[in-house]
């Protein structure tokens, strides 16, 4: 079992797993060298909770952040879990399922190339208004007739506010359900998880608002792919803290967006996706672990800059950071959270924050450190099992 662990001059409190010491000694001097101040850091190997740590004055392990695009990771997990049932077909055009997606030319794009963000319907002209963004019915009923930014299945760029919308109205016109309901139904109530798609009024009480950092950074503009991505051309501009610490967006729990959690709730569902938890078999088999982890987006991204950004629906988690395997996948939110499964290693991760920082959308530079150290005492644990299994055993 871990063991309880305060470090006063650090603020850090928590438990840690025998052989993870490290990586508690590493989340504090992160913090204190990035001035973090509020932040939750939780892993699990192999199905087991290695370590749970927050630092704070009023954070707690429990207490929920908004956490952004996080919720990608759990709206695609779900689609993932369709498509290992037969549900879903990959390889079907989007407007097989939602007629009205053809629009604009837009009708051969297959589902496979929507999830790996290359349909080129990254917002829309004039922007979304808030209450749009807080409704993934309406982002997907105003994209369906919105003229691509550039030719569908051509190149790829991060969709960051509405790939939940879009991947969701395919659902919804498929099952009959919306994807926050089925993520409900069968992923976060079955594990008990506190991460959601739509946050109950009951669990306000524990959210914290997401603070602003106090300097102002230059943002990009407002008409260029980046700035239509994250609804810049909108009147007025989309507030990403304000946006997050809006009541209606936290109960909606809009898939692209409205991610609310905590470290431990996030790092326990992408363990349940490869590992045996609470005596769960894997929610993924290995052959739609396979599928959802090839990077389907090669190239850069016209919106990010970054390369080989995804697999389908996730972030390849790979290339971010070269330490972990190449089935590795996860998603990142806008205060600099990070989450992630490394199926090769057995570990899931999820380091969350509650500042703000401009720049942090792809994970916080922390998080480099962080989830290195986890892998170094992942491995280390591992080898020395080994080890003792292959010595002689001397008595027979």
């Amino acid at each position: 079992m871990p063991t309880e662990t305060t470090l006063a001059e650090t603020g850090v409190q928590g438990t840690v797993a025998e052989g993870y010491e490290e990586v508690r000694e590493e989340f504090a001097a992160a913090l204190a060298e990035s001035n973090v101040l509020d932040a939750q850091l939780a892993a699990y190997a192999h199905g087991r909770q290695v370590m749970d740590l927050w630092a704070g004055e009023d954070v707690a392990g429990e207490s929920l952040f908004g956490l952004y695009s996080s919720a990608k990771g759990a709206a695609h997990l779900v689609v993932a879990l369709l498509v290992q049932d037969g549900v879903l077909e990959l390889d079907r055009p989007v407007a097989h399922f939602w007629p009205e997606f053809a629009a604009e030319g837009k009708g051969e794009l297959t589902l496979r190339d929507l999830l790996a963000h290359k349909a080129g319907l990254i917002g829309v002209d004039g922007g979304f208004t808030a209450e749009e963004l807080a409704d993934d019915r309406r982002i997907a009923e105003r994209l369906a007739n919105q003229r691509p930014f550039w030719r569908p299945g051509t190149a790829y760029g991060y969709h960051a506010f509405v790939i939940g919308a879009l991947t969701g109205e395919v659902v919804r016109r498929v099952t009959g359900r919306s994807i926050q309901q089925l993520y409900d139904e069968r992923i976060r109530a079955p594990y008990g998880l506190d991460f959601y798609l739509g946050l109950p009024e009951s669990l306000e009480p524990r959210y914290l608002d997401v603070q602003p950092m106090q300097s102002r950074v230059d943002g990009p503009d407002p008409h260029s792919l980046t700035g239509i991505a994250f609804n810049l051309n909108a009147t007025p501009p989309t507030d990403l803290v304000e946006f997050a610490n809006t009541r209606a967006v936290r109960a909606s729990g809009p898939a692209s967006s409205g991610g609310v959690g905590n470290a431990r709730g996030l790092a326990k569902m992408y363990a349940a996706a490869i590992s045996q938890v609470d005596g769960r078999d894997p929610l993924l088999r290995p052959a739609t672990l396979t599928e959802f982890t090839t990077i389907h987006s090669n190239g850069v991204d016209l919106v990010t800059g970054e390369h080989d950004h995804f697999t389908l629906g996730f972030e390849a988690q790979g290339v971010r950071y070269p330490f972990l395997g190449p089935g590795a996948f996860g998603h990142s939110g806008a205060v600099g959270a990070q989450s992630f499964a490394d199926p090769g290693t057995g570990v899931a991760y999820s380091y969350t924050r509650r500042r703000f920082t401009p720049g942090a959308g792809g994970g916080a530079p922390e998080n480099h450190r962080l989830a290195a150290a986890v892998l170094r005492a992942a491995r280390h644990l591992t080898n020395r099992h080994a080890e003792r299994t292959s010595e002689p055993n001397c008595g027979s």
